[in-house]
């Protein structure tokens, strides 16, 4: 039986095995998939044993991405852009072939709730690792304004002149310096995993604006409670952008595309 998985410090609480089980269950697809907690500084030798016991491919999370984008020697479009890489194909002779599928689940559950992200004025926020693995995604969607804030704002100024292509609607800003309204909030930053908040002003927030966290869990996030509290129209969890990037990893490997949809529903019915 063919053999994937997931490689993370920590990984424990990934809910990938699940998603892939119920994408194989779903299919008709016969597979292994397990969680992988590489040692902080063992990342490379816990794949190459992955690899040697026949492992065909895998998701790679925190803080393992960096890495997995220097082991690949094949690498999609995406996952150059990203500098990162969350999903690892392994060839017959065992060559890595690199790809970033985080962006494209991310705008899968948003063009799922919203059909189009044209015209929407877009603030991300943080300028790390998540935000780029979501920027080349967003600007495809062609959003009238895409404005990337961060803390520092040297960080949000490199990541916007990396990304930027004559025209692109792409903006950099301190949190300090935002003004108006925005459509969209992405909060993509680790705040809420410590239950803290980016330090961003409430006028931005309109009764029309969406607020989505990339963060998931039981309890709504402390980013996502605040814009309630606020009034906005909606808030969004990362669990949408976690079931259709496995959807992205399930078709490189398989072939299939499953109804990620079908497998989000399940989730949240037993998060609830």
């Amino acid at each position: 039986m063919d053999l994937y998985g997931v490689f993370g410090n920590p990984v424990s609480h990934s809910l990938s095995p699940t998603i892939h089980q119920l994408f194989a269950a779903q299919t008709g697809q016969q597979l292994e998939y397990h969680k992988y907690p590489a040692p902080i500084d063992g990342f490379a030798d816990a794949l190459d044993a992955f690899i040697k016991a026949g492992g065909k491919g895998c998701n790679v999370t925190l803080p393992f991405k960096e890495q997995a984008f220097g082991l690949a020697k094949r690498l999609s479009k995406r996952a150059t852009q990203a500098k990162a890489v969350n999903l690892l194909s392994i060839d017959s002779d065992g060559t890595l072939f690199g790809d970033n599928s985080d962006g494209a689940g991310l705008v899968h559950d948003l063009k799922d709730r919203y059909g189009s992200l044209q015209q929407m004025r877009v603030l991300l926020l943080g300028a790390g690792g998540a935000a780029r693995g979501a920027l080349g995604s967003l600007l495809q969607e062609s959003p009238s304004q895409l404005v990337v804030a961060n803390r520092t704002l040297s960080k949000a100024e490199t990541l916007v002149r990396e990304f930027s292509e004559d025209g692109a609607p792409l903006q950099s800003s301190s949190f300090e310096a935002l003004e108006g309204h925005f459509d969209l909030i992405i909060n993509s930053t680790s705040a809420s995993l410590s239950g803290q908040l980016p330090a961003i002003s409430p006028a931005l927030l309109a009764p029309d604006t969406v607020c989505y966290d990339m963060v998931y869990g039981k309890e709504i996030t402390p980013f996502n409670r605040w814009a309630k509290e606020q009034g906005v129209r909606e808030t969004l969890d990362g669990l949408g952008m976690l079931v259709w990037q496995a959807a992205e990893s399930f078709l490189l490997w398989r072939g299939v595309l499953p109804d990620g949809q079908a497998v989000l529903n399940q989730l949240r019915s037993q998060l609830a």
